[in-house]
């Protein structure tokens, strides 16, 4: 589906997606003409799915991260539609994603401090529907946070 031009677009894109179309056609090798052409062509097959403001949650004020793993109580008939309907609306939890295995969500929470974290946890996380299991991991560092692919 993909040639090497529209590699070498795409590798200088996700390096630096705030380049300019002139920018990225001159780094790849391409005219501009070419590399709107290409990226419009990327983005309606949705290879390219949008770009994104990276927020630094720390300087915000929002010092800690907890990635919770949640088992569901699957006895319950809807429960992933019930609990996924209820958590979609908790405004502190930045990310849910499913699994296949003995843990069937991750949530990732983001607070400005631990007595807000606990807030957020009695109040809101405690409250979703059909939760059997929680596993809260606070995120100490982040070693390596890269989500270019090798192209």
């Amino acid at each position: 589906m993909l040639d090497d031009t529209d590699r070498r677009i795409l590798r200088h894109f996700q390096a630096e997606p705030e380049l300019t179309t002139a920018q990225l056609a001159e780094r790849a090798g391409v005219t501009p003409a070419t590399c709107w052409r290409r990226l419009d062509r990327l983005q309606s097959a949705g290879v390219i799915k949008g770009i994104e403001a990276v927020i630094d949650w720390a300087a915000l004020g929002y010092g800690v991260e907890v990635s919770l793993r949640l088992t569901l109580d699957k006895t319950q008939r809807n429960a992933f539609d019930a609990f996924l309907a209820a958590a979609r609306d908790l405004p502190d939890v930045h990310a849910i994603q499913t699994f296949l295995g003995r843990v069937d969500l991750r949530m990732t929470v983001r607070a400005r401090d631990m007595p807000h974290y606990q807030e957020i946890y009695r109040r809101h996380i405690l409250q979703l529907p059909h939760i059997a299991e929680i596993e809260a991991l606070m995120l100490v560092s982040t070693v390596k946070s890269d989500r270019a692919l090798p192209l």
